[in-house]
């Protein structure tokens, strides 16, 4: 039996935009709660987030944004993201995530990429000055911090108004709609271009196949910069009329206990290092999570005792596995809440609805039998559009049959249950976040005692791996560690991609062809640091 397997179709496709969907669940949800932020005690029913997220449109427009035009956000979780994300949908525009972990290199990268004509930006948040670094780029003349009264003025000035006077050109479910950069094996992250398509379905999806419905209530301790926070819990639970409860700016596994039981919760989405730093918290016992039921996790591997305690002590009795990536908005593969332990612990689950999967060899292309590993490829509703304004790496990512290549090494069991089994291409993934070590590698050549440098990972315990750095110094250069690197790369990259260990070196392990051997340099760090 061939690697392939395509996902039911019974439930419709959602054939329209993000806003039109919006405005459809304000109409029949008008009265519930919508969203929380618990930092702040704010809340809105759909009704009055609504009012909300029309004004900030028209604010937008006013300020001469129109449709297709690119709105950036750098912010932590917080209210004013939410707004945004369907401000900007309900006109037209374009929202470019910026992560909250970039400085000033990848910032700049990532709006001049984007061509943003405005960035919406948090003042500061735990050790980032965003202002400074805004400042530092030379931003400042396109950009808006939330919270301020530039902010409070871009808002007022649409309340009152009708949007519908303000849109003069209807958005298309087909139109793009966001760009998520992801870390590029070019040495410069890449922006996949998403569509209101691709991600309103994708995150109705995601929560039809947990059963939502209004009465749901989903704690939100994952970064809405990232399509687990966006789409599977934003566009999901909008589109279900559930509410969206943000526990805090940044996760903090104290506050999101509590945030369960004080807003009794029904759902909790997380990667498995947050579900392990909650179970592990000194005071677990203490909480009430009896209002539990379900909820997502994603980004790695669950050990089977972590998924255990999320069914027992956690009452998440019909909680979810999710495996995708941001290509392809993001979710491919779910378990279904009444999948077993064993398929919840040892498998990403089996194929979406309106979306195709399959493995295959990766020399030849042909589809492999079940059982075999290669290649996982997608299909569907959910591929990207394609990388903003890269052709050439939209063409290898995706085939001319429509083909999403992954890179990530899968196998399909005989039941149509995925696993993934390794990656294709050198991509390390720190606590959840996918890092290439080739835009490393590009970052650390700028230092000027660098000569050359490879970046591999390695093992690590807490956060699944960690980056290393093999440096030749230029001669008569002095010899750098771990520490100098950290102090080169502090405010230019985001902290999860500084190597945690330095190596100086004389050479690297090398094939007769002169191709560097990263495998024997994951072994031969490992084995030196005594990984």
């Amino acid at each position: 039996m061939e690697s392939y397997a395509r996902g039911d179709r019974n439930g419709p496709l959602l054939e329209e935009t993000i806003g039109a969907n919006f405005d459809r669940t304000v109409a029949t949800y008008g009265d519930r709660e919508a969203l929380v932020e618990v930092a702040t005690g704010r809340r809105w029913t759909y009704a009055e987030l609504n009012a909300e997220v029309n004004a900030l449109a028209i604010g937008l427009r006013k300020a001469g944004i129109g449709k297709g035009d690119r709105v950036a956000i750098w912010a932590p979780n917080c209210a004013e993201w939410t707004m945004t994300q369907f401000a900007t949908a309900k006109i037209g525009a374009v929202l470019v995530n910026i992560n909250p972990a970039y400085r000033t290199h990848e910032l700049r990268y990532a709006l001049d990429k984007s061509s943003v004509t405005l960035l919406l930006s948090a003042e500061s948040f735990k050790t980032s000055d965003y202002r400074s670094m805004v400042d530092e780029i030379g931003a400042n003349e396109r950009a808006i911090f939330l919270g301020t009264p530039a902010w409070d003025e871009l808002v007022a000035s649409g309340r009152g108004e009708r949007l519908a006077d303000h849109v003069d050109d209807d958005p298309s479910p087909d139109d793009p709609i966001n760009i998520q950069y992801t870390s590029g094996t070019t040495g410069f992250p890449k922006g996949a271009t998403l569509s209101h398509r691709n991600i309103l379905n994708n995150g109705y999806f995601t929560t039809e196949t947990i059963h939502f419905t209004h009465e749901d209530r989903l704690c939100i301790p994952v970064p809405f910069y990232h399509c687990f926070g966006m789409v599977m819990a934003n566009l999901g639970c909008v589109t279900h009329g559930a509410t969206m409860v943000i526990p805090g700016p940044g996760f903090d596994p104290a506050v999101t206990l509590q945030t369960v039981q004080d807003e009794r919760c029904t759902a909790l989405y997380g990667v498995p290092t947050m579900f392990i730093a909650m179970q592990n918290h000194p005071d677990f016992a203490s909480f009430d999570l009896s209002t539990l039921r379900t909820g997502i996790m994603a980004g790695a591997v669950c050990p089977v005792e972590v998924m255990k305690r999320c069914v027992h002590d956690m009452h998440m009795v019909q909680v979810s596995i999710a495996y995708g990536m941001t290509e392809t908005s993001p979710v491919s593969c779910q378990t279904r809440s009444d999948d077993d332990l064993e398929r919840r612990t040892s498998t990403i689950g089996t194929v979406h609805p309106h979306v195709e999967i399959k493995v295959i060899d990766p020399a030849t292309g042909e589809t492999v039998p079940r059982g075999e590993p290669g290649e996982f490829c997608t299909r569907g509703y959910s591929v990207m559009l394609g990388y903003w304004g890269d052709e050439e790496k939209t063409r290898e990512a995706i085939d001319d049959d429509g083909w999403m290549h992954t890179g990530d090494l899968a196998v399909m069991r005989e039941d149509g249950y995925c696993n993934i089994v390794g990656r294709i291409k050198d991509m390390v993934i720190r606590g959840g976040e996918n890092i290439y070590p080739r835009e490393i590698e590009e970052f650390l050549y700028t230092h000027p005692d660098v000569e050359d440098v490879q970046v591999v990972g390695v093992a690590d315990e807490k956060y699944g791996e960690e980056l290393c750095a093999w440096i030749r110094v230029r001669p008569g250069a002095d010899p750098l560690d771990a520490e100098k690197v950290h102090k080169f790369a502090t405010g230019k990259l985001a902290h999860y991609k500084i190597p945690r260990y330095v190596m100086v070196v004389d050479e690297f392990p090398m094939t007769v062809t002169r191709k560097i051997r990263k495998v024997e340099m994951r072994e031969k760090s490992t084995e030196l640091l005594g990984l």
